[in-house]
């Protein structure tokens, strides 16, 4: 399955750097630098979609299939 791609919105402000990502709603965070930021948010995101995956699997019930999806 591919790995799919995602953007960031990232600007500095003051001493530190925010960003967001584009296609997650509430994935964002902070950093001292631009690189914390970015892995920040890296992180983030990876934690975003394992906790959706786990929400959707738990919704889905007993007996449900997986279907990879590009768009």
């Amino acid at each position: 399955m591919l790995t799919p791609n995602y953007n960031a919105v990232i600007r500095q402000d003051g001493e530190w750097w925010i960003g967001w990502i584009e296609e997650v709603p509430g994935v964002n965070s902070q950093g001292a630098t631009r690189d914390e930021l970015i892995d920040n948010l890296r992180e983030a995101l990876s934690e975003a979609i394992e906790l959706n995956r786990e929400d959707a699997r738990k919704a889905a019930g007993a007996v449900y299939e997986e279907v990879a999806i590009q768009p």
